[in-house]
């Protein structure tokens, strides 16, 4: 009974190194890649962990997130606070909202989990996983992200990228083609500074302070920040919150910090976690406890001292 129990522990342990090790291999790869407030279009295929989530009856898009692997989606959980998984239609593979888009498809949600912890007043622990109804296959077009493991750290000024089909102006409609932008990382004292104690570890900031212009706006809720190290791309931020006015330059973009929730993430995964890896200044490397995490912008005014919204 105890060889067998040993062995049961040592296959299991060996199927899930197997399993982050496969996941490392293709994860975090934008093939082709060589709007959001200040943005540009994307090219096709430039971000293909990129997802768009719609409400499945209106078939409207309200909400970004990430493929993390072939059967989960990491995304915002306030992008679900009315939505249920019979609701949700997730679109792989797409640029534009309007029209054709070549290699796309798409597939319903099995279940939605929202973090137990998460507080829509104080915006934390804002992050959700939603679970595929089948598997998608990998294509040049569509891969997943890589996620930032715990122990990551994302310097003042570290160049990152949002992506998502928001509006393109404070108060306007979500964009047709899937825009692209380059905001740096905001130290969380400079955040605090402009925020006050909604700032925590668990989030991370972005954005041009004093300058403005850049930024996601309504609609992009739970997409994902990037940050490229060597030939990969990890994902360190889920698009939260910021200010009323999307792009004022005294108050950088809140995403949830992908980092502090590995554990979480991962208790989720099985045999076939995410590719979690450990980035800071001086590159990256993989971590075998390799994890995974899943901003629907949706006009919800919170109480402070000064108006925030979620941006869904």
């Amino acid at each position: 009974m105890k060889i067998n129990t040993a062995l049961y522990i040592a296959g299991t342990i060996l199927l899930n190194i197997a399993g982050s090790l496969c996941q490392l291999d293709v994860c975090g790869h934008a093939t082709l890649k060589t709007r959001i407030i200040g943005g540009v279009d994307a090219k096709r295929g430039s971000w293909p962990w990129q997802v768009s989530i719609h409400q499945r009856f209106s078939g409207g898009h309200f909400c970004g997130g990430s493929l993390i692997n072939k059967d989960w989606v990491l995304s915002a959980a306030h992008c679900f606070k009315n939505y249920n998984a019979s609701d949700i239609l997730m679109y792989f593979g797409r640029r534009r909202q309007s029209g054709s888009n070549p290699y796309e498809t798409y597939r319903t949600a099995s279940r939605v989990i929202k973090h137990p912890d998460y507080n829509h007043l104080k915006f934390s622990n804002d992050i959700a996983l939603v679970q595929l109804s089948s598997s998608v296959n990998f294509s040049h077009i569509i891969k997943p992200v890589c996620l930032a493991a715990a122990g990551s750290v994302f310097a003042e000024g570290a160049e990152s990228w949002v992506t998502g089909w928001g509006s393109l102006q404070s108060g306007g409609r979500n964009h047709d083609i899937l825009q692209e932008v380059m905001i740096p990382i905001v130290n969380n004292g400079a955040c605090y500074n402009a925020y006050g104690q909604i700032i925590t570890n668990e989030v991370i900031c972005a954005g041009f302070l004093n300058v403005g212009g850049k930024s996601p706006c309504l609609g992009d809720s739970g997409g994902p920040l990037v940050s490229r190290s060597g030939s990969r791309w990890i994902q360190s931020g889920i698009v939260n919150f910021g200010k009323t006015r999307c792009d004022d330059p005294n108050y950088p973009t809140v995403y949830a910090r992908v980092s502090q929730f590995q554990n979480w993430i991962t208790s989720f995964m099985g045999s076939n976690p995410p590719g979690f890896v450990v980035f800071n200044s001086s590159g990256f490397r993989s971590s075998l406890n390799l994890l995974l995490l899943p901003i629907s912008l949706t006009f919800s005014i919170i109480p402070f001292t000064f108006s925030l919204y979620l941006f869904s």
